[in-house]
């Protein structure tokens, strides 16, 4: 029963994709899942990507371009679908200092940025630092972020946001095109569809249980058929047909062909600003939640796959010191894009290479223009796609199985939540873990003052003497 059984699920599990593909980017699941998977992390890249748009005057052609580029060459490495994201911290001060960043300083820092983790990669120290680092830390960092992206969503799903100062507005209306039963209602669809993003019985399991009990075959069956619809490309082509909704003008407004791309002329004076208030605190960030939290996410979602630090801290280097010279957003590879590209379906590389078709297709026909689209998307169903991501992200910190473990890791995501900075929230969490196992530490044997093995039997055999 059993050789049979592995017979028949091996070519269901195949036929999808041609054998002269590449291995990284056959897939794993059925189609429609890739694809949904291909847009589980847009809720963070829009959002960005559009505010650098309105108010550092990001070249949207660049920017789509080269992360197309990425998304495809990230696809076909790793085979696992890797996103790639803005650098969040660059963004944020590029966005909120008065006068915002130049582009010029924002490819400086990310420049920079692109240096460390170069060096870190090649020289072998980011993969010292991934072996030995506490997993109570990680696990903190990785919970932090999931909350924080879900506490953005909740503010996107509640609120009306101006992405060009990152501020909160009124509270959405219940009613519109962007209204809050819109996004409730992709909300629910999602939950529908997707349910608490738990892996389904596999086809050998189910095929076990045949016979047994027919309800639980019928719910399984149910279940299935619901896992199979792409929900999060539904959701996401919904709110480009509610963009053209919103404001027909954009019909006018579309210049159709690429806008021309050029070398950025970057200053000693563009270096030191792009450094000092852009890539410093973007450095820890994309240590921590870049490469390390991504690698360990990758473990746990793919254990026969986990992603190298050393391969994941060279990518981001390499494809930053590529596109950072024409001006391209800065780029890389970050946890909460991966479990959210996980929770609606990606399963291997072709998940990221499609979206990087995608985005390479919309750069070639609409150019700069396309952010007149993305000026009218729903904000509230961009909240929806990374309220998931968030959730899914934070839920791999639940294998702390002791006491210990978890006071660790909630200590250093408050810390890292309060202080708005993943790094305070490391450093607080490394002098914890080991305030806790010197705790532990035998004192008297470390400092000499015990009595050791060899003590007591000499003393037991000059007893026995004397006795």
């Amino acid at each position: 029963m059993t050789s049979t059984t592995e017979t028949t699920t091996t070519p269901l599990l195949r036929h999808h994709t041609p054998r002269w593909l590449p291995s990284t980017i056959k897939l794993k699941t059925t189609l429609s899942s890739e694809l949904s998977g291909a847009v589980g992390d847009l809720g963070t890249y829009i959002p960005i990507v559009l505010a650098l748009s309105l108010v550092n005057n990001l070249n949207l052609t660049t920017t789509l371009t080269f992360t197309a580029l990425y998304n495809i060459v990230t696809g076909l490495l790793f085979g696992l679908p890797m996103p790639v994201q803005p650098m969040k911290s660059i963004a944020a001060v590029a966005i909120s200092e008065s006068p915002p960043l130049t582009i010029p300083q924002i490819s400086a820092a990310g420049l920079a940025v692109a240096a460390v983790l170069l060096v870190l990669g090649s020289t072998g120290l980011m993969s010292i630092l991934y072996k030995y680092l506490p997993l109570p830390v990680v696990r903190g960092v990785q919970l932090s972020q999931g909350l924080s992206f879900s506490f953005s969503a909740i503010k996107y799903i509640r609120f009306q946001q101006n992405l060009a100062t990152s501020k909160s507005g009124d509270q959405r209306p219940w009613i519109g095109l962007d209204g809050l039963i819109v996004a409730l209602a992709a909300l629910g669809f999602l939950v529908l569809t997707t349910g608490a993003g738990v892996d389904h019985v596999s086809q050998e399991q189910e095929q076990h249980q045949q016979g047994v009990n027919d309800r639980r075959n019928r719910v399984q069956h149910r279940l299935k058929i619901l896992s199979a619809i792409p929900s999060a490309l539904i959701v996401f082509l919904f709110g480009l047909l509610i963009c053209f909704l919103r404001d027909p003008s954009i019909f006018k407004d579309l210049k159709f062909g690429p806008s021309k791309i050029s070398v950025v002329r970057i200053t000693w004076e563009d270096l030191k600003i792009g450094f000092l208030r852009a890539a410093i605190p973007q450095i820890p960030l994309s240590i921590l939640n870049s490469v390390i939290a991504v690698c360990k996410l990758s473990g746990d979602l793919f254990p026969d796959k986990e992603a190298s630090a050393m391969k994941v801290s060279v990518s981001v280097g390499v494809m930053n010191f590529v596109g950072c010279w024409f001006g391209a957003m800065p780029c890389c590879h970050g946890a909460g894009g991966l479990a959210g590209q996980y929770r609606f379906g990606g399963r291997s590389g072709a998940s990221v290479v499609f979206l990087g078709v995608g985005k390479l297709v919309l750069a070639l026909i609409f150019g700069n223009s396309f952010g007149r689209i993305l000026g009218q998307f729903p904000i509230g169903i961009l909240g929806v796609l990374l309220l998931f991501a968030g959730i899914e992200l934070a839920m791999a910190s639940k294998d702390m199985n002791t006491k210990q473990e978890s006071f660790v890791m909630f200590v250093c995501a408050a810390v890292s939540l309060t202080g708005s900075s993943a790094a305070l929230g490391f450093f607080v969490g490394i002098v914890l873990y080991l305030l806790l196992k010197l705790r532990e530490v035998d004192c008297d044997c470390f400092f000499g003052f015990g009595t050791s093995n060899n003590t007591k039997s000499s003393l037991d055999e000059e007893s026995s003497l004397i006795g």
